[in-house]
């Protein structure tokens, strides 16, 4: 089938005006996908006023937040620290078995096609509009310039996430704007445009229209040529990201709920780092945690603002300091998602998946204080067990109907296990389940309108980290510069710094990880005991990959239940050609014999994507 896809036809002593559409070769940046289009627009499908350019703007981000419940549930759900409850329904089963049905709602492309339409739809309007907002040579920049950056960087966005759901994605061309157009165009595999062109016979353009057909036929890109794309696309396209709504109404958060140089950053150095391209990916993660911090704009610093306790308000309201980009919510406004609803246990929520025991043990097995003698290889003090200021009522919850384990309680608990007094903690826990807390805090139970993080400061500290801990270049090989941001924040000369592990009390002393030791241990969980030690003198390797390890562990502690996690097993998994780093968490969550069949079938990486388009 052949979908013809009609277009108002212009004849000669009518207004008209010429927008270009030129679209860059799947396979490199630098040609242009055949054919090219001139595409005549009739001068009555401009927009009027800047208000309907406010308006498309806004619906970008509406249509961001349609996507919400499927980046979180396909991006935690299919992890190692989120598992199914007895109320999960059979499409969340599905995600979590890695059998996923083509009407699974959760396996859906369409809201990445709605979202690329629409995208496409703003980024022509401009280019027929205000044709300088693809010129080079002007170097004005308007509120135009800074809403077609939003556009080029959403529609980026969208790309990026969904190659990572599908293993590929159909290219959607520009000239494609709205959701039947696409579904056609990927359903029949190919779509005609009936196109007025204007060319002269030396190939210049005059007033001469020549009404001719064009076949658009479907293309698929993979990763690599979606940040191939749009990373040359977003360096080179946009001059400017982000309409400063705040100066209008004095609301600074709007500088963390739309995309900005920041947010571009963040994504330029993510697809970046998902390339290996660590030095490229460094150039823009380190305009976050480089910045003048004596200049009036300075933010992104892990200092006081949310150590200790204050940690938990990252999740109460958006931050400017923490926030770089994060999709807003509000129930005032009917802007609700399924999140609480998904997670939570109480009132008339579904309660359908909870955390795993390896991501509450991510929390309840770090140790603050400890004392560790190197000459005899032995704990002189075990310190105390427990990350209470992101675990147990901030990213989860113990309860027992609508009764909530206290942290003293939770202490109580820890200590038994230290002494192994098995018999106290079974008959104590058996009473107790266990909750994803994050999106109900400061929240009432129905409310619903929990904020989604897509980039915040301690996540670009932790990729930064992660880089320096792989890369081996000339004049940047410095893995103990990754461990001080995981650390203590000490790679900056800002003494406010504390770092991703400092600003939760873990960053100092034999706390903090050390790969620079002779010796690197290997701790019992429940009482912090040596179990196995690695001899590390003159393994640059093993040490290198001994501290992404601690920083993943760090990752899954500090993001947890953000819709990163499997994509972060992805990527570990990939750049070390180890099927097994993925598939051996993964698995852990299931109960034999279904541990051994998920592990097999993680051990192929095309198990895991949604083969949604075979």
């Amino acid at each position: 089938m052949v979908f013809r896809k009609n277009r108002k036809k212009v004849h000669r002593g009518r207004t008209t005006l010429l927008a270009v559409l030129t679209i860059m070769l799947l396979g490199s940046c630098e040609e242009f996908l055949n054919p090219e289009q001139s595409l005549i627009i009739e001068a009555s499908d401009h927009f009027d006023s800047w208000y309907e350019y406010r308006a498309s703007e806004m619906g970008l981000y509406a249509l961001q937040q349609d996507l919400v419940d499927q980046i979180i549930v396909l991006g935690e759900l299919r992890g190692d620290l989120v598992k199914t409850t007895l109320n999960a329904t059979p499409e969340l089963l599905e995600i979590s078995n890695f059998n996923i049905s083509r009407d699974n709602p959760y396996a859906s492309p369409y809201g990445f096609y709605r979202l690329i339409g629409a995208c496409n739809s703003l980024i022509r309007q401009l280019k027929l509009d205000h044709p300088e907002v693809a010129d080079p040579e002007e170097t004005t920049i308007s509120n135009y310039d800074r809403l077609y950056g939003e556009a080029l960087c959403m529609r980026a966005w969208a790309y990026f996430n969904a190659v990572r759901i599908y293993g590929k994605m159909p290219y959607i061309y520009e000239s494609l704007t709205s959701i039947e157009e696409i579904e056609e165009y990927v359903t029949s595999g190919e779509i005609i445009d009936d196109i007025d062109y204007i060319y002269g016979a030396d190939g210049a353009i005059t007033d001469t229209v020549i009404n001719d057909t064009v076949s658009l036929n479907r293309r698929f890109v993979n990763l690599e040529t979606v940040i191939d794309t749009f990373t040359f696309q977003l360096e080179n396209d946009l001059k400017a990201v982000g309409v400063n709504h705040s100066q209008i109404n004095g609301d600074i958060t709007w500088k963390a709920t739309i995309w900005t140089d920041y947010s571009l950053d963040c994504l330029l150095g993510e697809m970046y780092l998902y390339d290996q391209n660590y030095l490229r990916a460094l150039d823009y993660f380190n305009r976050i945690l480089y910045q003048d911090q004596l200049a009036e704009e300075a933010r992104f610093k892990l200092d006081n603002s949310f150590r200790n306790n204050n940690w938990k308000n990252i999740f109460n309201d958006i931050d400017i300091d923490e926030h770089i980009y994060t999709v807003w919510f509000n129930r005032s406004f009917e802007q609700t998602n399924s999140l609480q609803q998904m997670f939570s246990p109480f009132s008339k929520n579904l309660f359908m998946m909870q955390p795993t025991k390896a991501a509450i043990q991510g929390w309840e097995s770090i140790w603050d204080e400890m004392i560790v003698d190197e000459i005899n290889d032995r704990i002189n003090d075990i310190g105390v067990p427990g990350d209470y200021y992101r675990g147990n009522g901030v990213s989860y919850v113990y309860f027992n109907g609508n009764t909530l384990m206290s942290n003293s309680e939770l202490a109580g608990i820890l200590e038994d296990k230290i002494v192994q007094n098995t018999f106290k903690v079974n008959q104590v826990m058996s009473n107790y389940d266990t909750a994803v807390f994050k999106y109900s805090i400061g929240k009432g139970y129905l409310d619903y309108d929990a904020n989604y993080i897509v980039y915040r400061a301690a996540d670009i500290h932790l990729y930064e980290a992660e880089i320096y801990a792989r890369l081996n270049a000339e004049g940047v090989s410095n893995i103990y510069l990754g461990q001080s941001i995981l650390n203590d924040g000490s790679y900056n000369e800002d003494d406010s710094q504390l770092g991703v592990r400092g600003r939760v009390g873990f960053g100092d002393g034999d706390d903090g990880v050390d790969i620079g030791k002779t010796n690197y241990y290997i701790h019992d969980p429940y009482t912090n005991e040596i179990d196995s030690i690695i001899e590390l003198s003159g393994k640059s390797y093993e040490r290198r990959i001994i501290l992404v390890n601690e920083i993943m562990d760090e990752r899954a502690r500090e993001l947890a239940f953000e819709g990163k996690r499997f994509y972060d097993l992805m990527r570990v998994a990939k750049r070390r050609e180890d099927p097994a780093y993925l598939a051996d968490k993964v698995a852990a969550k299931f109960p034999s014999p279904k541990k051994e069949a998920i592990r097999e079938l993680l051990m192929d990486e095309a198990n895991w994507y949604i083969n949604y388009f075979e």
